[in-house]
């Protein structure tokens, strides 16, 4: 795929980067890792400092960086600027608790004095997808910058400008060379980076495929490695839901973000007490959202990263009807110029068809009627994925009971999933593997270091 900035509002090619060459490359990562011995060395204090920068330098930006978000992956202009938001505020948090999570853990051996010391490991590599082009990398970058490491950052094709703005904004804060580097490369390249015994770990954002080939270059090199990969998160509605609030957090989870997330809702799963209303009303609220230009203030929908991805998409649906789907509302190309797809409903999938497995990314939604909470606990878990979820009761306690039975990474109830610095982001089955964010997403790449003094 070319490096270059197509916006998918029209389809049209903005500006086209040359890759970087072998030499380059190499000479990054030297960069990286000697940065590394020098950076190790420096006091909390004096990272926070730099990255407190980054965090004010991202925020006076805002307005010129999410347009380059909505330019480069089409996300609606508002939701573009909620990204920044919540970039500079992960930057901070772990600019601000950096240090409490890294300090020294004292240990009470039988005899003599224990504790465990945090330390870097040295220059990671990580691959960032598109759909979230500075979340994503912040929240890898964030909390192994401020534990001692450096960052070398292959960024998805599709956001070239993107990834540039951000390597720039670690440049503006005075950031040393070596310390965040882009390296302009295709895909195809990335796995090969893994042998180079200067990079550490691996961190990975994106496919399944795309991360068991990360993951098996890792693990035949012994390196560390976080995965986040698909997801096709269940969203169960019980019989004692609020069903109007229920239908809002529905589309919210949906379609925010054109539909594009990993742990979007995907499986709406409602018993069938309720499961007519929740259907009908459903149904209504996504055929009356505004599909059209990720500028426009009005705008609900915006268009999909690209148009290759609106073709997949539009393929998938197919098959799904080939399956025995039925299309309840949309399933088709919205216009002719760009890359917009009609917000969608599939209803009576059945268990058991090949397509039932697959991940919908984009904003098509899949409905269930199911008996009762038992049978939704076990189609929720019936998913080759286990990123996310969420719970619709108003029983919390019965909401937790049943969250202790699905297997995924996160449980939400009430609310679709979601993501904010002091929360743990990562799933299980084939959504990977690791956490993100939080006090734990600061520990992935770490030496802990016993120390024993006899």
């Amino acid at each position: 795929m070319p490096i270059q900035t197509t916006n998918p509002a029209t389809n049209k090619v903005v500006k086209s980067f040359n890759e970087m060459t072998e030499k380059q490359v190499d000479q990054a990562i030297d960069n990286a890792n000697s940065t590394f011995s020098s950076w190790r060395k420096t006091s909390f204090k004096e990272r926070a400092t730099l990255i407190h920068k980054v965090a004010d330098l991202m925020r006076t930006k805002k307005t010129e960086l999410a347009k380059l978000i909505t330019l480069e992956m089409g996300k609606v202009f508002a939701q573009s600027e909620g990204e920044i938001d919540l970039s500079a505020n992960i930057l901070d948090y772990y600019a601000d608790h950096a240090e409490t999570f890294l300090a020294d853990k004292k240990l009470n051996p039988d005899s003599g004095e224990a504790f465990v010391r945090s330390s870097p490991i040295g220059a990671l590599f990580g691959v960032m997808p598109w759909n979230f082009p500075f979340y994503q990398v912040v929240r890898f970058a964030a909390p192994n910058i401020m534990a001692g490491n450096t960052i070398l950052l292959k960024h998805a094709s599709i956001v070239p400008q993107c990834a540039i703005a951000i390597e720039d904004l670690f440049k503006e804060a005075g950031a040393p060379e070596g310390l965040y580097t882009n390296l302009m490369i295709s895909g195809k390249r990335s796995t090969g980076l893994v042998e180079d015994v200067r990079i550490k770990g691996i961190s990975l954002t994106g496919s399944e495929g795309a991360g068991a080939s990360m993951a098996e270059a890792a693990g035949k090199n012994l390196k560390r490695s976080v995965l986040e990969l698909g997801g096709s998160d269940s969203f169960i509605i019980l019989e004692d839901a609020d069903i109007d609030k229920t239908v809002e957090m529905a589309i919210l989870g949906r379609m925010n973000n054109n539909g594009q997330s990993c742990v979007a809702s995907k499986r709406f799963i409602a018993v069938e007490a309720i499961a007519d209303e929740f259907l009908e009303k459903f149904t209504a609220k996504i055929a009356s959202l505004k599909v059209g230009d990720p500028m426009d203030a009005n705008t609900q929908v915006g268009p999909l990263s690209s148009e290759e991805a609106l073709q997949g998409l539009l393929d998938q649906v197919k098959r799904f009807e080939k399956a025995g789907a039925k299309v309840a509302t949309g399933g088709k190309r919205a216009f002719e110029e760009g890359a917009y797809m009609q917000p969608t409903l599939l209803t009576n999938l059945k268990r058991g068809e090949p397509t039932f497995y697959e991940e919908l990314f984009g904003p098509v939604a899949s409905f269930y009627k199911v008996k009762d909470e038992q049978e939704a606990i076990d189609l929720a878990n019936d998913s080759p994925f286990g990123l996310g979820g969420s719970i619709y009761t108003k029983d919390i306690e019965r909401a937790i009971k049943i969250a202790d039975q699905i297997d995924s990474g996160m449980i939400f109830i009430n609310s679709p999933t979601a993501s904010q610095p002091d929360l743990p982001f990562g799933g299980t089955k084939r959504s990977g593997y690791g956490r993100e964010l939080s006090e734990q997403g600061i520990h992935e790449f770490i030496n802990k270091k016993l120390i024993r003094v006899s």
